[in-house]
């Protein structure tokens, strides 16, 4: 990763999408009265409706257009150099709220935990089938972050494999374990504790910050301070704390940076392994502010033109929590 704090210092210096406030939309087959638009739902949080009709505060749908399917077989086998599998795993739809008009971080911190508990009670339920590996939990906000569609939504793809991503993320934290005896994000909440230049926030269970070498402009973690390397041993005093943190994040970097699309994304640890003493779940915030180009696919290195304490300095001042 590479600072070049000469491009740019200040928000203003950065070239930004503002993701506009969605206008009513009667045929957005997310939006309540559109339920048979969409699959039937695998869960929904009602006030006594019947299923796939209004009245609901969050759905999970299964995408209708999914990259993965949940029925069939693995059939793994090989193809000379190569091997190759049916693609078995999940791929869902979790609708944050029925109001089109709205942003995850503009709903009410109660709203938003019915949104973390639906993640909660998905990776329950499908972790259960033991095809499945990973679970990745994702959000797209904005066209320039992916998104598809105005209503705001998250998404889940469960896969038969780890990814590699993750892997190499699990086996760094296990090295730095098995060399010190501790969890390397424990050591990162306790250091930034101490010296919290690029703490943006802080709750009774939850730190907010600017990673040391951060790769994009304004890319904010979410880190829980009781170890947990699973996301579903959330406790449900720790899913009230998480959604009043990540409501303050979302309205501080929307303050800051003007309402940027950004990519949200929980890393949690593989489904089928018990808990680990290495890895810690958390939640990355990277708003889209710059652009991968050719030197960053080439190399594998992130230019950032910020520096992670002014960026965290901007978040602290935009008040909000």
């Amino acid at each position: 990763m590479i600072i070049a704090a000469d491009r740019a210092r200040r928000p203003s210096d950065f070239s930004r999408e503002t993701v506009p406030t969605p206008a009513p939309n009667a045929a957005c087959p997310l939006c309540p009265g559109n339920e048979g638009r969409t699959p039937e739902e695998v869960l929904a949080f009602r006030d006594g409706t019947p299923p796939n009709q209004p009245g609901w505060q969050v759905r999970v749908v299964p995408n209708k257009y999914p990259v993965l399917e949940i029925h069939g077989e693995l059939n793994r086998e090989g193809e000379g150099l190569f091997d190759k599998m049916q693609g078995i795993g999940a791929h869902e739809v979790i609708v944050e709220t029925p109001d089109h008009t709205k942003f995850l971080g503009e709903l009410s911190e109660k709203q938003i935990e019915d949104v973390l508990r639906a993640y909660r009670d998905r990776i329950f339920d499908l972790k259960r089938d033991i095809r499945l590996r990973y679970i990745l939990i994702f959000k797209n906000h904005g066209l320039a972050a992916g998104a598809t569609m105005e209503h705001t939504h998250s998404q889940l793809i469960a896969l038969p494999v780890v990814p590699k991503r993750v892997i190499e993320e699990m086996e760094g934290a296990q090295r730095y374990y098995d060399f010190k005896n501790r969890c390397v994000f424990c050591d990162i909440i306790r250091q930034e504790h101490r010296d919290p230049v690029r703490v943006v926030s802080e709750s009774d269970r939850f730190v907010v910050l600017e990673p040391y070498a951060a790769r994009f402009p304004f890319e904010t973690w979410i880190l829980p301070r009781r170890h947990a390397s699973h996301f579903e041993t959330l406790e449900s005093a720790e899913l009230q704390d998480l959604s009043w943190v990540l409501r303050a994040t979302l309205r501080k970097i929307d303050k800051v940076l003007e309402r940027p699309p950004y990519n949200m994304v929980l890393h949690t640890a593989p489904v089928q392994e018990q808990g680990t003493p290495y890895f810690h779940w958390h939640i990355e915030l990277m708003p889209k502010v710059t652009k991968v180009a050719g030197f960053e696919r080439g190399t594998g290195f992130y230019i950032n033109p910020s520096f992670p304490e002014e960026a965290a300095r901007f978040l602290r001042e935009a008040g909000l929590g």
